[in-house]
């Protein structure tokens, strides 16, 4: 993978952001491969396609592509609310890409891609509608919150300008695509589980740990009256799909 931008296509633009988007349009078009199959390469879809870019010609996986020249921070200003929203609901969520670049000589820093089996409602949020002198009066964009989502979410292809080897790129996604199966809820209780594992810290846990963020569940999930057997529950999902292993049988866990 190269990680240097064509900056040829981008010849006739003025406009740093036209810029920007065509080289890193571009690039993605020409450098990215399917992480879902053994695809090397993806097709760029017609412009202002809703809520994706680019999708594999081989297993028919979508990507929508972020760019910036920064760091992205927990919260990342995106596309059309309700038709996320939609997609989500029905399970056809796309990939997120997120791509860094730097801006002086464009060359890419981070792509960090999120399978869209792990998004949820609780990790998209409207922003306000725009104003009524805008051009588009009352649309309603996204944010996708990234600060939300468990660690497992990231599956970087770039980090800090070091190409991963596709295969662990593969690998990573294959690990966790049991969760296209599941329903919306089910897959908010595993990504929440989840990310109670790694924000402990630690290589091994217990189940009194995770019971811990008791309060925090039955914040984020008001209709359970039942948390603790949703964490047994979800403990026993991630062991059987080999994320995490039990270590004894008086509740202590390791991550695989």
């Amino acid at each position: 993978m190269k990680l240097s931008m064509d900056e040829s296509p981008a010849e006739d633009y003025k406009s740093a952001a036209q810029i920007a988007r065509v080289l890193t349009e571009n690039w993605f078009d020409e450098e990215m491969y399917c992480p879902n199959c053994t695809s090397a390469g993806l097709e760029k879809l017609p412009d202002n396609t809703e809520v994706k870019d680019f999708s594999c010609p081989d297993c028919e996986e979508n990507y929508q592509l972020k760019a910036k020249s920064r760091s992205f921070g927990n919260k990342v200003a995106n596309s059309a609310y309700e038709p996320k929203v939609e997609r989500i609901k029905k399970g056809r969520s796309p990939n997120w890409a997120f791509l860094r670049y730097d801006n002086d000589d464009y060359v890419v820093e981070d792509l960090m891609i999120v399978p869209g089996y792990f998004m949820t409602l609780d990790f998209v949020e409207a922003r306000e509608p725009l104003s009524d002198d805008a051009r588009r009066s009352g649309w309603v964009g996204s944010n996708i919150l990234l600060g939300e989502l468990p660690d497992e979410a990231r599956l970087y292809v770039v980090k800090d300008g070091e190409v991963r080897d596709r295969d662990e790129v593969r690998e990573h996604w294959d690990r966790f695509d049991f969760m296209k199966d599941q329903s919306l809820a089910s897959k908010g209780w595993t990504n929440d589980v989840l990310k109670c594992v790694r924000d402990l810290g630690e290589k091994e846990f217990t189940l009194e740990d995770i019971y811990g963020f008791e309060d925090r569940l039955k914040e984020l999930h008001p209709e359970n009256e039942h948390v603790r057997a949703k964490i047994r529950q979800q403990l026993q999902v991630l062991r059987n799909e080999g994320v995490v292993e039990f270590v004894d049988y008086d509740g202590k866990y390791r991550v695989k």
